[in-house]
């Protein structure tokens, strides 16, 4: 189930969709420092883990640079295809870290729809989600907003449960929620 997820292009381009959305609203919103007009400073990223069928665009992380000299700040928004700085698709560091959870032969084989992923890739994201994610400053909200409590060591998966729907709808929603640790520094302000 995850394993289509993943592979659907479609459901990707719905991502690119939501993120253009998501910069319209940062643009609007003007710099957060002073005001002023926010000019586009989009940059390329390589992702990687995305599947067949998705144009160049699909790689553009979208950013804004303050017009105003003097000032310059960089406000880049939320994202559902990025998360952070990893590498690899938002997507897949979520659905993949929630395969690893009860490793068995039959998962490991599933992992196999991402090409060249590594054990200590895996590794990383393993830690991520219990250090970083939960240790880190967005922590306390994340705890606070959902009910029952998520549980650590079964990260992401106890967290992807709390939200209802199928699997793509809950992938939307915790991609949603996770938004203020996928942008930069304006986008961490927001708790």
């Amino acid at each position: 189930m995850y394993q289509a997820v993943l592979a659907d292009a479609r459901f990707h381009e719905q991502l690119l969709a939501f993120d253009r959305d998501l910069s319209a609203t940062a643009r609007a919103a003007r710099c957060w420092r002073c005001g002023g007009v926010l000019h586009s400073a989009s940059y390329d990223r390589k992702p990687r883990g995305c599947p067949a069928g998705l144009g160049e665009a699909y790689a553009e992380r979208f950013s804004f640079c303050c017009a105003v000299d003097g000032c310059r700040k960089r406000t880049t928004p939320p994202s559902l295809r990025f998360l952070g700085r990893h590498v690899y698709l938002a997507t897949v560091v979520t659905l993949i870290s929630a395969l690893m959870l009860g490793t068995t032969p039959s998962r490991l084989a599933r992992l196999s729809v991402v090409p060249g992923l590594d054990r200590r890739t895996l590794a990383r994201w393993h830690a991520w989600w219990r250090s970083t994610f939960a240790g880190g400053p967005f922590a306390p909200v994340a705890m606070a907003a959902v009910v029952p409590p998520i549980d650590i060591t079964a990260l992401p998966v106890s967290l992807l449960e709390r939200f209802a729907g199928e699997v793509s709808g809950q992938l939307i929603a915790l991609l949603r929620f996770l938004g203020p640790l996928t942008g930069g520094q304006s986008a961490m302000r927001a708790f």
